[in-house]
């Protein structure tokens, strides 16, 4: 009998530990693992949550532990050449406090849940409302960071414990060579390796003019090619064939996404038309995908849901409506209402479960009522009418 005990205690507390180190998923801004991405320098704003992340992320820190971590958002960059980081951080009532790490050799969240992620400038005491990275450094200012094409840091932001205000900071990535170029030229990135393999091109254009626009043009599942560019034209030497996914980001626009099947006997040039943000404009993101006849989110859609976040978090003057339309034949009856109502619902549910407030947003169900197609005839033109669009209020 004791031995039976023995061994029913040894289990459960193999149990325990396992359950206690096992790496928890979130996309929480309030965690690592959901931190916004900044790409560029620009004016941001993000809104605390008021509520504490499902990690915490400065557990195996003990010189943070005077710094709660009950009330945090995480932003995240990674340079795109040598330069030097200022930062204006500002909260309109209370306290804010700062702390960047610099990620050493991989996963910085992994580095950051096991301790050694490098601590690279803290401010911690509870008496500024204005934090951040500047030559003068006075108040809460500590000195610029210096940073190499490639290096990643997170930063993290804490206020007083529920609170849910915004802090409005001012970034600036100092390169060489940014300065030079406008906004109506083009910002040429030739990566070739020789002038006899075949080319791939990537262009950035504004969708109403297109002239230039200078943002980043991200490339992921590529052995060659993966990598953070930023330009308006970027020039590499076409790989072997496969599949890849592009993003593109530039401030003032909507991101997009596009997955492309990369040719290597000739010639390839991608375009990415880019709509600017603006009162009563509407984008549709593609590939949120929901089990048949449900409002359930398939699991990989969750890559389009989190750049919407992102959008949310960094633009967070910018309320939303969130546009839900499915595929049916026949007149609009109850159950397809219904069900569009319901997935765009779950969107909402999504963005406010991951810090974005909710008094931002609303969600609206068309049933089969605005089609894309309103007689489809392929399979991909049902599926683009099954589909959410966000409206910019």
């Amino acid at each position: 009998m004791t031995r039976i005990l023995l061994t029913i205690f040894l289990s459960l507390t193999f149990l325990c530990i396992q359950a206690q180190t096992e790496k928890v998923q979130s996309e929480s801004i309030a965690d690592c693992e959901g931190a916004i991405n900044v790409f560029k320098s620009g004016n941001y704003s993000l809104q605390f949550t008021g509520k504490p992340g499902y990690v915490d992320d400065l557990l195996n820190y003990p010189s943070l532990s005077d710094i709660s971590s009950k009330n945090i958002v995480w932003v995240s960059f990674i340079a795109d050449a040598d330069g030097i980081l200022t930062l204006d951080a500002k909260i309109n009532e209370n306290f804010i406090q700062m702390i960047i790490f610099q990620e050493t050799t991989s996963n910085v969240c992994v580095e950051l849940s096991n301790g050694t992620a490098e601590i690279k400038r803290i401010y911690k005491k509870m008496d500024q409302q204005v934090v951040g990275l500047d030559s003068n450094v006075a108040g809460g200012k500590l000195y610029p960071l210096s940073l190499l094409a490639g290096q990643k840091i997170m930063i993290a932001f804490t206020t007083l414990e529920k609170t849910k205000s915004t802090v409005k900071f001012d970034f600036n990535f100092h390169s060489e060579g940014e300065s030079q170029f406008s906004l109506k030229q083009p910002k040429i990135l030739d990566n070739r390796k020789d002038d006899f393999t075949p080319t791939l091109t990537i262009f950035a254009r504004d969708k109403e003019t297109n002239t230039p626009v200078i943002g980043n043009i991200i490339i992921e599942d590529s052995k060659e090619l993966s990598g953070l560019y930023r330009c308006s034209d970027l020039l590499l030497t076409a790989p072997r064939p496969s599949k890849v996914f592009i993003r593109c980001d530039a401030e003032g626009y909507f991101f997009q996404d596009k997955e492309v099947t990369l040719v290597a006997t000739s010639d390839q040039q991608i375009m990415f038309n880019l709509e600017r943000i603006g009162k009563g404009k509407s984008f549709q993101i593609e590939e949120i995908e929901f089990k048949p006849g449900t409002s359930e989110i398939m699991p990989e859609s969750e890559t389009k849901l989190r750049r919407l976040k992102d959008f949310m978090a960094l633009n967070s003057d910018v309320s939303i409506e969130i546009q839900g339309h499915v595929f049916l034949i026949g007149e609009n009856g109850f159950a397809a209402q219904k069900l569009s109502e319901g997935r765009a619902r779950r969107v909402m549910a999504y963005l406010a479960e991951n810090g974005i407030n909710k008094n931002r947003m609303t969600a609206v169900g068309y049933g089969n009522t605005k089609p894309i197609y309103p007689e489809p005839k392929f399979a991909y033109e049902e599926q683009a009418n099954r589909r959410v669009e966000i409206l910019v209020k």
